[in-house]
């Protein structure tokens, strides 16, 4: 995806987002509403946008903790290094939760493009604007999540 933003003014209306053969113009501020057919390119284009600036600052952050792991500078006292040692540790676990959603963003934006995204895997139905806002890597409506988390209650009490 590119976007080009040398050629933007500030006062523009639009923004044009380039990407898979397709070029869709999005109201500047756009937000995907229910009053609009689900799914239509332009939401498509929001989400696609969405998730991959997602993506981007996460690897921006994975990029600063490489550099903050690469400061070497151990402080004397013991308890201050144990702190530290802690603190880059949960930093360590931050950055592999993240590398696993770096999967399920791409797997999204598969979904987009082969015109799945937005819809249960287990109803088919449509998620919902707003749990795709909260979570756009989401492939379950609430209905679906409940049934599974429910399902997954009922056999860890076994």
């Amino acid at each position: 995806m590119t976007i080009n933003l040398k050629n933007i003014s500030k006062s523009a209306q639009f923004v044009t987002i380039k990407g898979n053969n397709m070029a869709t113009k999005l109201p500047k501020n756009y937000k995907p509403t229910t009053d609009e057919k689900f799914m239509n390119a332009k939401q498509k284009e929001f989400f696609r946008s969405k998730l991959n600036d997602w993506k981007s600052e996460i690897y921006k952050e994975s990029r600063e903790t490489v550099e903050n792991l690469q400061d070497s500078n151990s402080p004397a006292d013991i308890s201050d290094r144990a702190t530290q040692e802690s603190e880059k540790a949960l930093e360590l676990r931050t950055r592999d939760r993240q590398r696993k959603l770096i999967g399920k963003i791409d797997e999204a934006i598969s979904r987009i493009d082969n015109g799945t995204y937005g819809y249960c895997e287990v109803t088919g139905e449509p998620i919902g604007l707003a749990r795709l806002e909260a979570r756009p890597v989401t492939t379950l409506s609430i209905e679906a999540q409940e049934m599974h988390e429910r399902s997954e209650k009922l056999h860890s009490d076994d």
